[in-house]
């Protein structure tokens, strides 16, 4: 079983950047991805990032040239750094685990706590 542990989150200024983590234990299986996901308050949970094994690495418009996902294999973690905040950035940060079905992310290792993001002006 896999077990995600999100940190780094906080209550920063617009233009500001955040580094969040995500601490993988466990047993991994049939996940050869990792992506992140936000959740904005009172909206659904969007992909925000993913990144292969291989390093390729894709990010949702809205991120695109602001935010950068990356991994440590060593240490089973992996980051999202975010620059240039936006008030809309203001969401609920999770990763997870998966797999990539053609250039669909299918995640399949459940969510953690998450990490709360808040952008103020």
């Amino acid at each position: 079983q896999v077990r995600l542990m999100e940190s780094g989150g906080g209550l920063v200024q617009a233009g500001e950047s955040l580094t969040l983590s995500c601490g993988v234990s466990g047993t991994i299986t049939a996940a050869n991805a990792a992506g992140w996901y936000r959740q904005p308050p009172g909206k659904q949970r969007e992909l925000v990032a993913t990144i292969t094994l291989t390093g390729r690495t894709n990010y949702a418009d809205s991120v695109k040239g602001r935010f950068s996902i990356s991994r440590d294999s060593a240490e089973n973690t992996v980051y999202l750094q975010m620059n240039s905040l936006q008030l809309e950035d203001t969401a609920a940060y999770y990763c997870t685990l998966g797999t990539f079905s053609g250039d669909k992310y299918h995640p399949n290792s459940g969510w953690g706590q998450g990490t709360q993001v808040t952008v103020s002006s």
